[in-house]
This record gives C-alpha cells, structure tokens and sequence, in this order.
C-alpha cells in the first residue's frame, strides 16, 4: 500500500488575484485540488463565473469579485467583504500583472511606465498587505500561520531590453516579498515568490500543439518544451500548506531548467 503526506487545505482559504484565467487559474486549481476554499479577484465577471464552475466541481467553496487590485480602495473593500464571507484568509497569491507592451525605454511614455506599475508594483503590494493585516490579526488573537505568494517571473534575473517596468515591478516585488518575510516571520507567516518560465497561458493558447514561440521556448530550454499551469498546482498547493511553514523568502524558479542553462546551450 502507497503511503506519504498529502496536501490538505481543508478549511483553509485562499485569495487569487488573476485567478480566472492561465497560470492564476493554474494557481487556483492546486489550492482547490487539495481541498482549499478560494476567492478570486479579476476584472471579468464572465470569465470569473467560469472559473468558479470550474474550481466548484473540485468540492470546494469559491467566490468571486471583480476587483481592480490598482485600486487600493478596492482591494481594502474586498478583504472586508472576504472576511464577513469567510471568516479568515490563510493564504494570498498576488498574481494580477499587465505584460510589457513598450519596445523601448527611450519610446516608453511616463504613461506606460505607470500604468504597469500601478497594476503589476503597487497592485501586488496593495494585496499583499492588506492580507497581512487579516494574517497578523489572527496570530495576535492564538492563530499564528499565512502565505504570501508573489508570481514573479525570469525578468528578476534577466534584463528585458525597453520593457524595464516590467522588470521593475517584478524584481521590486521580489525585494518586498524578502522583506515580508523577515518582518512577518514572528507570526508564522511566510512570504515566497514563484518566477515561471516561459509558460503557455492565454496569449500563446493552452493546448498541447505547439506554435513558433513554444517551438523557440523550447529549443532553449533544458527540458524541452513550455510550462503549463498545471505545472504550478504542487508548488501553490505546498507554499499554500502547513507543509512549508518553515519556507520563507524564497524565490522558487520553475522554468524547466532555462535559468541555468549556459548562454551557448542548444539542447
């Protein structure tokens, strides 16, 4: 008989913002998976509907609001709502994040650079935060323990020629995260980040066939071939866990190996 630990959220609640669609639904799916409840915050109603249908067939509770995460007030309202629906938030994945659209930094206007920032920088701290504050609270009442979780990406490490907000925003948050992690460890709360790769999401379709830009991904990536979502459930549904109560700070790549590649490898 197969024996080992299993991943149980049961009467743990998580926030997902971004969770209706590519890899924040990829997110939302391993918490459901393994019994936790979710709230999701995005933009669309439509896509949020679908998403709950989805994540409810797992037998969890889901809700969903749309919430503007550059909105303070917003996010602020939300958490209250949050808490007279649920009671408790364990868990926070501030995924919600605008892609580069500038080519370059000497084109990029001061509206583009913050625009991205409001969403991907002051958004994800906005979230991030104000789910602390609910955290802390139940540790100063007997209930220590909490998640933060960050979705970062490669461009903490890599340089992205004119799409420096970009890359501001994640390699910032990625600071931030660190120190969360110091600040709010005292609680047994812990704050991580998880930098993908390059994964097939909404933009490039997340079917199996593959086009020119998976092709070119995974040349150049030691196991050749694009990140899905449903290679981030484990990793969220851990962080998400009592099992990592002493993982804090961390910045966890999943990339497929493209990180340590050596700039000359072919495959």
């Amino acid at each position: 008989m197969a024996k080992g630990f299993v991943l149980d959220l049961t009467g743990k609640v998580t926030v997902v913002t971004g969770g209706n669609s590519g890899l924040g639904l990829g997110f939302a799916r391993g918490i459901a998976k393994a019994g936790g409840d979710l709230e999701i915050w995005a933009r669309s109603a439509e896509k949020n509907a679908a998403a709950k249908a989805e994540l409810e067939s797992h037998g969890v509770r889901v809700t969903t609001r749309q919430v503007d995460v550059a909105s303070e007030q917003e996010v602020i309202a939300a958490y209250e709502a949050l808490m007279q629906d649920f009671g408790r938030v364990d868990c926070v994945i501030a995924n919600s994040g605008l892609g580069p659209t500038s080519r370059s930094t000497l084109e990029m206007t001061t509206e583009q650079w913050h625009q991205l920032l409001n969403v991907n920088l002051h958004g994800a701290f906005y979230t991030l935060r104000e789910g602390a504050r609910q955290m802390v609270r139940r540790a100063e009442a007997g209930e220590p323990g909490g998640s933060l979780i960050f979705c970062g990406s490669l461009s903490m490490f890599h340089g992205l020629a004119g799409k420096g907000n970009y890359a501001a925003a994640k390699g910032a948050m990625g600071a931030v995260i660190r120190s969360m992690a110091v600040e709010f460890g005292k609680y047994g709360i812990r704050a991580n980040t998880v930098a993908p790769g390059y994964i097939k999401t909404g933009l490039t379709g997340e079917d199996k066939e593959w086009g020119p830009i998976d092709k070119f991904f995974a040349a150049k990536t030691p196991i050749p071939r694009p990140g899905y979502p449903s290679d981030f459930e484990a990793i969220i549904a851990y962080l998400a866990s009592d099992f990592s109560s002493f993982h804090t700070g961390d910045t966890i790549v999943i990339d497929g190996g493209s990180l340590v590649a050596p700039p000359y490898y072919t495959g």
